[in-house]
């Protein structure tokens, strides 16, 4: 594999930098990646060069902002392989746009007695707002569950789906687990029982190839600032037929054709659902995180990703006392763990003060946490710019720490 990893560093600034005078090493790129210098350039050229407020602006710096924002939808739709940008909604993360679907999608389909199937193994946001939504209108929470390899049963599937189950919300990859879930067969045996799936993609986007058309997602979800681009962007796709049926999220501008006082009319899609003005510098910014991921490869960046996981797994299996958290046969670049013996926080505090940035505590999945009965526990996580090198100065750390126990 032709992957020139000492290029691919040089563009990311803050790799550079020394915490508690030691080089960082940052390994937890799955809370949110750092950003490439085309990013931040990009967003340089908007303020330098042609920010206006899009959609409404009459002048040529609003034309061009515009112009710009409207093809980064066309790039999203590229990488997901959506049929049309109608189906390509902005949001400010995945989590609005889980809460846009739980929200609006439940207001028209979604009754008393009526049920929503959430895996056991998803993030908050993949299970908060169902909670709400099932709340509020009188529904039931169904648990997938996984095993303690981590990964889901979903051979039990098709005997929770019955006549009141409306959807189906799951991760592509698991934030704790790193597993990789079979979207496909799920979204297949869901829809023998016309029962839409809302694919959580936050964890999968910048790891492995997506095609919505391909799986035949009904809604999958995703944000910018976990593939290198800004915070404050996320993206929601949506079958046409489903957006088209459900009511707006919000009120505001943009997402309207005409108001009046006797009744107001709604916006095409996609700006039905994009009321006011929107993080117009992170969209056209993360249209250079994509353009950046295109050129790489994704496959490329996939291939390098499982190889720094293959390592780090076999490294940190040889040192006593530590169980990793799932070891499903298809994972992306996640491993969490414990140390017997050693608190989670402590470890992470120290190791930290060695200059290696990592997640620990419940990492948003408390589910996951109560499945295995442990308070929390530390998590790595890779990006594109990550080296055996830096898990090398990791292991060595970890033992250092250990030691001190």
């Amino acid at each position: 594999m032709n992957y020139d990893i000492d290029k691919i560093r040089s563009w990311f600034p803050v790799l550079k930098n020394d915490v508690y005078n030691k080089p960082l090493i940052y390994l937890d790129s799955a809370a949110s990646a750092q950003k490439p210098v085309q990013v931040l350039m990009k967003e340089e050229e908007l303020h330098n060069q042609y920010y206006g407020n899009i959609h409404r602006g009459a002048h040529f710096m609003a034309d061009k902002a515009t112009n710009e924002y409207e093809g980064v939808r066309e790039k999203i739709r590229a990488f997901v392989n959506a049929a049309t940008i109608r189906e390509i909604i902005f949001t400010k993360g995945t989590t609005e746009s889980i809460n846009l679907v739980a929200s609006s999608f439940c207001e028209r389909y979604v009754g008393a007695g009526d049920e929503i199937i959430v895996s056991e193994m998803e993030h908050h946001a993949n299970i908060v707002p169902w909670q709400l939504a099932a709340e509020r209108k009188g529904a039931k929470i169904v648990k997938l569950p996984f095993n303690d390899s981590g990964i889901l049963e979903i051979e039990l599937l098709v005997d929770l789906i019955n006549e009141n189950t409306k959807l189906i919300a799951v991760a592509h990859v698991s934030n704790v687990l790193g597993t990789i879930n079979p979207v496909k067969e799920i979204i297949d045996i869901a829809h023998k029982s016309n029962v839409p799936v809302l694919v959580d993609g936050a964890q999968a986007a910048p790891h492995v190839k997506i095609d919505v058309q391909d799986i035949d997602a009904d809604f999958y979800v995703f944000s910018a600032h976990k593939m290198y681009g800004p915070n404050g962007v996320g993206v929601l796709f949506g079958k046409e037929k489903w957006l088209n049926e459900m009511p707006p999220y919000q009120g505001g501008g943009e997402m309207i054709s005409e108001v009046s006082f006797e009744g107001t009319t709604f916006n095409e899609l996609p700006y039905k659902f994009e009321a006011g003005t929107p993080h117009i510098t992170g969209v056209i910014a993360f249209g250079a995180a994509i353009d950046l991921m295109n050129e790489i490869g994704l496959d490329n960046m996939a291939a390098w990703e499982h190889s720094l996981l293959e390592y780090a797994t076999e490294k940190l299996k040889e040192i006593d006392g530590l169980r990793i958290y799932g070891e499903a046969p298809r994972k992306s670049g996640v491993i969490s763990f414990n140390i017997e013996g050693v608190h989670s926080y402590d470890l992470a505090m120290l190791l930290d003060k060695m200059g290696i940035a990592l997640r620990t505590g419940h990492l948003c999945a408390d589910t996951v946490m109560a499945h295995y009965n442990i308070p929390g526990c530390v998590r790595i996580s890779f990006g594109m710019y990550n080296t055996k090198a830096e898990i090398d100065a990791f292991i060595v750390a970890l033992n250092r720490v250990r030691m001190m126990f």
